[in-house]
Order: C-alpha cells, then sequence, then structure tokens
C-alpha cells in the first residue's frame, strides 16, 4: 500500500517532488509570451513531466513511484471536483436553451462521430478513440484527465489524446479570431461567441479567440463553454453505464455491474453549493488556484509516467483523428449554431 506505514515517507516524497516541477510550470505560465498565447500551467506541467520521463526518470529512486502514481489517480480526482468552483448553475439561465442545446449537440455528435472513426476507419484500440473524443468534445486536458480514471488507460494513451488537444485548441485561438473579423464567419456577436464556446477545445483557448474578437463574444463563449464543462458530470456517468454493460454483455453476464465514478457525482455538487454564492469571491479565487494547482500536479504526474518508447507504434494516426474530429467541429458548429439561433428566435 503507498500509505502503509512503512512506505509513506517514500510515497509523500514522490508526491513532493511532483509538486516541485508544478510549481516551476505555474511559474512559467507567468511568463508573457505563455499568457499571451493563453497557455495554461497545465499544459507546461505535461510537458515538463514528459521531459524528465524521457531523461533524468531513470535517477529517480523506485520507492517515489507510488506518489507519482497516486497523483496521477488521488489528487487528479480532487481536482476534478474542485473544478465545479469555476461553474454556477446560473450560467446555463445567463445564456438561454441555445446555449444550452449547443453545448449538449456539440458534446454528443462529436464524441460519436470521434469514437465511431477512431474505431473503425483509423482502427484505434477503444481507450485511445474515447480520451481523443472526449478531449475534443468537451473540455480539452481536463476532459481527457477526467475520463481516464473511469476507463483505466494508460497514462501514454492520455498524453496522446491532450498532445491533440493542444495543436487543435491553440489552432483555434488564431484561426476563429482571423476568420471572423476577416468577415469568413457571417455570424453576429452572439452566435459567435456560442460557435467559439461550442467549438473549441481548452477553456483557455476559448477565452483567448473570444477576447480577441470582443468582450460580448467572449463572455458568450466562456459562459457557452463552461456549460460544456458542466456536463463532464453525465458524461462520465453515462460512460461508465454503457462501458459496464458493453464489457457484461460481451462477456455473456446476465448482471450488469454499474461504475458510476464518484468525483464526477461530487463535481455537480460542487457546483450547486457554488451556484448558491454561500462564500465570498475571495475565498472562491483561492479555490480555484488550489484546484488549478492540483490538475497541473495529475497533468506533470501523467507526464512523468509517459515513455517515448510506447509511442513507437502509433504514428500520426491519433492526429488525423484529431483533424477529423476538428473539421466536424468548424463545419457542424457553424451550422448547429445557425439553427439553434433561428430555432429559439
Amino acid at each position: 500500500m503507498a500509505f502503509s506505514k512503512e512506505n509513506r515517507g517514500n510515497t509523500l516524497s514522490g508526491i513532493l517532488f511532483v509538486a516541485l516541477f508544478s510549481l516551476a510550470a505555474m511559474f512559467i505560465a507567468n511568463f508573457p509570451i505563455f499568457k499571451k498565447l493563453a497557455i495554461s500551467p497545465l499544459i507546461i506541467g505535461i510537458l515538463l513531466g514528459v521531459i524528465y520521463a524521457n531523461t533524468l526518470r531513470k535517477n529517480l529512486p523506485e520507492n517515489w513511484a507510488p506518489g507519482i502514481v497516486f497523483t496521477t489517480k488521488r489528487i487528479l480526482r480532487w481536482g476534478i471536483i474542485l473544478y465545479g468552483f469555476r461553474l454556477t448553475f446560473q450560467n446555463i439561465l445567463n445564456v438561454g436553451w441555445s446555449g444550452f442545446f449547443m453545448s449538449l449537440i456539440m458534446l454528443g455528435s462529436t464524441f460519436i462521430i470521434g469514437y465511431f472513426l477512431g474505431i473503425k476507419i483509423f482502427k484505434f484500440d477503444k481507450n485511445t478513440s474515447i480520451l481523443i473524443s472526449a478531449g475534443s468534445s468537451i473540455c480539452g486536458a481536463a476532459a481527457v484527465l477526467a475520463t481516464e480514471p473511469v476507463i483505466n488507460a494508460k497514462a501514454y494513451k492520455s498524453v496522446i489524446a491532450v498532445s491533440t488537444v493542444v495543436i487543435f485548441g491553440t489552432l483555434s485561438m488564431f484561426i476563429y479570431p482571423l476568420a471572423y473579423q476577416s468577415g469568413w464567419i457571417p455570424l453576429n456577436p452572439k452566435e459567435m461567441g456560442m460557435y467559439i464556446g461550442g467549438t473549441v477545445h481548452e477553456v483557455a483557448h476559448v477565452v483567448g479567440a473570444g477576447n480577441a474578437i470582443s468582450p460580448e463574444v467572449a463572455k458568450i463563449a466562456i459562459i457557452v463553454k463552461m456549460i460544456r464543462v458542466l456536463l463532464i458530470a453525465p458524461f462520465l456517468i453515462i460512460l461508465g453505464l454503457w462501458l459496464s454493460k458493453k464489457a457484461n454483455l460481451s462477456s455473456k453476464s446476465s448482471k450488469i455491474q454499474v461504475t458510476i465514478p464518484w468525483f464526477a457525482v461530487l463535481f455537480i455538487l460542487v457546483a450547486g453549493f457554488n451556484s448558491l454564492n454561500l462564500l465570498p469571491l475571495k475565498s472562491i479565487h483561492y479555490i480555484i488556484s488550489l484546484d488549478t494547482f492540483l490538475l497541473t500536479m495529475a497533468m506533470t504526474a501523467l507526464g512523468m509516467e509517459t515513455n517515448f518508447k510506447k509511442f513507437k507504434n502509433v504514428g500520426l494516426k491519433p492526429f488525423y483523428l484529431a483533424l477529423s474530429i476538428y473539421v466536424w467541429l468548424i463545419l457542424g458548429g457553424f451550422f448547429i449554431v445557425k439553427f439553434l439561433t433561428h430555432f429559439f428566435n
């Protein structure tokens, strides 16, 4: 056991080691160039972790390894739970039904299309297809992190999924504002906000793309994006139910064992509590800062568990899958925005 009497000290040493890397990631994320590109400490953390894993990891005391694994599993889940303090149920009311259905339709359709393409066209394994599709359809790296423990995916598969999110989410920060300001996207500010919020990967990418156009677009985009984030909890519950049913059917078992991720339920409860506005804004700010640090630790530890040798047989197929999903997000998202705004007006 990681925290048995004889192992406790080594496990804590491993956790502290990850925490030091994470502090470095948060410090680097405050450099002007990274702030301008809206690159979060989560992304920098995983990069630092991957660099370490493929250079100096062999020098790490083996009995510290359980601390790294603990961070990728347990600390990750608490990071997802505290993510609920970034949301309120009032967010949904602020954009109306069109914003809610934009988030719901884009999440569901993107995940289904991505999973189908991954399994049937690109011949990926189930876990890689799910992680890439979840990252693209919900909220980028945070969605990959939240989905990984539900499907028990290997660390390197999560890194592959996060890599695709970073590439195409970062591209969106430049492509969307440029296309809109050039007149190539015929949408009004509210529609453009829904479009960005419903189709761009990371929250940070949404903030960057929205603010590059106007404060009005950014406000709508962030709210729609946060609705997508809020939907991660029911998504994980449904995913757990579906995978449990599928596993039992394949084993010809008549009894279906349902696995509901407890951290997804607590995520909703935390968002509900936050909606009551019982805590002062200063306290919420501190909690969000703590949450960012915990998620950065999880991403850093994930990187530390990733060795490039595991990527030998993967090639560029993950990026082809992510590109296919990205094309759907751009084209499908545009027509869904136009349909919903026409339907609810």
